[in-house]
């Protein structure tokens, strides 16, 4: 038993540094393609080592068996929001080529629709497998909402911040931390966040325009974790 559970732990940390392989791959391309600086490099190497470091512990901790088709999908998007956190450090001191910030976005967030069907479709849907992909997801809407926010004020921020807000918030009071029942609307207003974000961070349409669409996409997620504190109160709160 020791044998084979020392196997399959090799097989999985080989999975997580191929992962961080492949980033430092894609940021090589990136930073050839566009003379990426210093802030760019340093960020997303930062983020490599934090997503292997992270993952790595959470697999063998998890005990998977394989790390599954649906996690190497997820990886992948996970090594394309790497490439898009290092355009966004490094448009602190130029413009990333807007064409190609747009392309890895886009890419990220149609595969975010991918792995949750892969997982299903082949049986392999795990505790892990989602919460990796709620990471990665949170993540990207965080590191859009810093690139917008430069454009449209710091208010922005808020749109990437909430999730963190909620998870620190659950610390301090534990019936924030109850399962919420699945909602159609939840997983509606998430995709909007990433969408509105993306075309706000193109400049393809007016400021007033881009303006109204981040707003409106704020205040649908303020009324989605607002919807859900109320049920968690109702649920959990009382009942302490």
């Amino acid at each position: 038993m020791a044998l084979n559970h020392t196997y399959d732990a090799r097989l999985l940390q080989q999975e997580t540094t191929v992962g961080a392989g492949v980033q430092i791959l894609l940021l090589a391309l990136l930073g050839s393609a566009i003379g990426m600086g210093p802030a760019g490099w340093l960020t997303g190497l930062a983020f490599a080592l934090a997503t292997w470091a992270v993952l790595t512990r959470a697999v063998l901790r998890s005990r998977l068996r394989s790390f599954g088709l649906a996690n190497r999908v997820t990886l992948g998007r996970a090594t394309l929001v790497g490439g898009v956190t290092a355009l966004v450090a490094d448009s602190f001191e130029s413009s990333p080529p807007i064409t190609l910030f747009v392309g890895l976005t886009a890419v990220a967030l149609i595969l975010d629709g991918v792995d949750g069907k892969v997982a299903r479709h082949t049986g392999t849907s795990s505790a892990l497998g989602a919460r990796f992909d709620m990471e990665v997801d949170a993540f990207l809407i965080l590191v859009l909402s810093v690139y917008v926010s430069m454009s449209l004020g710091p208010w922005v921020l808020l749109i990437g911040a909430m999730r963190y807000v909620f998870v620190a918030a659950a610390r301090a009071l534990p019936w924030l931390n109850g399962e919420l029942p699945p909602s159609t609307a939840r997983k509606t207003v998430a995709a909007l966040q990433g969408v509105v974000l993306l075309v706000a961070g193109s400049g393809i349409l007016p400021q007033a325009v881009t303006l109204g669409a981040v707003a409106l996409a704020l205040g649908s997620l303020v009324w989605s974790f607002g919807r859900d504190i109320g049920w968690l109160w109702r649920t959990n709160a009382r009942t302490a």
